[in-house]
């Protein structure tokens, strides 16, 4: 293929936003910066990813949807009916479901690899599963600050993983979501075009 093809030619960028179901430890301002996430996602033309659940992933995927973006889920249950009834989450505002079959730990899996970047927001153990499943892949990540501890538990992690090296370049902490935006898409960027010229 050609090396002028035209970049809208190319798939989206799409960003994951992983975080808890259950936010009651969270704090009163998790919400409000989940659709703020959102809402620069849709803004910057990207695709929102998420785990098709409650919680922080869910008002990010409102936040998405009420910009007008596109918002994909990657649910853990093998049917939509399974989804809801068994499973007990959400369908709204998402564009598309992917229904895995997978469980909790296989659809984690397929969620982080369907994105270019994993942002982690206020979350519990599947969100520190999904950030070492990106870690593995050293795939950009971003790490949301703000009044929960999840930032600080993963700080501690990738102090004491003595593999900090590997992902220099790829990590981004900030507390402002438009910021953590700005600065992520700059780093998905960089590391995405080096995959597309191979494949011109």
């Amino acid at each position: 293929m050609s090396a002028e093809i035209e970049k809208k030619h190319f798939p989206k960028i799409k960003i994951c936003i992983s975080g808890a179901a259950d936010t009651s430890h969270c704090g009163d301002s998790a919400f409000g910066k989940a659709e703020e996430l959102g809402r620069q996602i849709a803004e910057r033309g990207a695709v929102l990813v998420d785990g098709a659940t409650t919680g922080f992933p869910f008002w990010a995927a409102k936040g998405a949807k009420l910009a007008g973006g596109i918002v994909v889920g990657i649910s853990p249950a093998s049917s939509e009916k399974e989804h809801i009834e068994v499973y007990q989450l959400p369908i709204a505002y998402h564009d598309l479901i992917i229904y895995t079959g997978a469980g909790y730990s296989g659809r984690n899996l397929l969620l982080t690899r369907t994105a270019d970047a994993v942002i982690e927001g206020c979350g519990r153990m599947g969100t520190i599963n999904e950030f070492t499943i990106a870690f593995e892949d050293k795939k950009p990540i971003g790490i949301l600050e703000g009044e929960w501890e999840t930032d600080e538990v993963l700080k501690t992690l990738v102090e004491k993983s003595h593999r900090a090296d590997e992902m220099k370049g790829k990590l981004v902490y900030e507390a402002d979501p438009k910021t953590m935006i700005d600065k992520l898409l700059v780093v998905i960027e960089k590391y995405k075009a080096d995959s597309e010229q191979r494949v011109l």
